[in-house]
């Protein structure tokens, strides 16, 4: 069972229990579900109540009521396990784009060493193709073959 990083637990929110997490994984709506299960302390907990307030995740857990229930989950990275995201063939985590190989339209191969965030919005892959480049991952120059375990990024960026 392979675990997936979420996010990290915030601060609680209201009396009920409610936690914050922040997160900025990508398939947010396949993770948080209703009766998916978060692995906490390598513990696993199923989502009873979900919802975004203010640009951050919102859940409760089943049989946690109160917030003096929760205050022990405080600062935790939340987890989920792979198995449970039931992804698409075409959606890819960043963790498996690190396994792929970077093609260039002109032939050139490289390889990924990174990928982050420049914003909350601005996913950005930094690759070596004889040296080294920042590529924005939304870029409609940058495609991805999941048969073929590629990106191709168009050859008007081999600057």
């Amino acid at each position: 069972m392979g675990k997936i990083f979420l996010g990290k637990i915030t601060s609680t929110h209201g009396i009920k229990g409610e936690l914050k997490i922040k997160s900025t994984f990508a398939y947010k709506e396949k993770a948080f579900r209703i009766g998916n299960h978060l692995i906490i302390d390598n513990k696993q907990y199923e989502i009873k109540t979900y919802r975004v307030h203010k640009g951050l995740d919102m859940i409760t857990l089943d049989n946690y009521r109160d917030i003096n229930e929760v205050l022990f989950l405080l600062k935790k990275n939340v987890y989920i396990s792979k198995e449970e995201l039931n992804l698409a063939k075409e959606e890819v985590l960043d963790e498996d784009l690190l396994a792929y190989q970077v093609v260039t339209t002109s032939g050139k191969k490289g390889i990924i060493k990174e990928i982050f965030y420049a914003s909350p919005t601005n996913k950005i892959i930094r690759a070596v193709i004889e040296k080294e480049i920042l590529v924005p991952f939304a870029s409609p120059l940058v495609k991805i073959d999941v048969d073929k375990k590629e990106i191709i990024i168009d050859k008007i960026l081999e600057m």
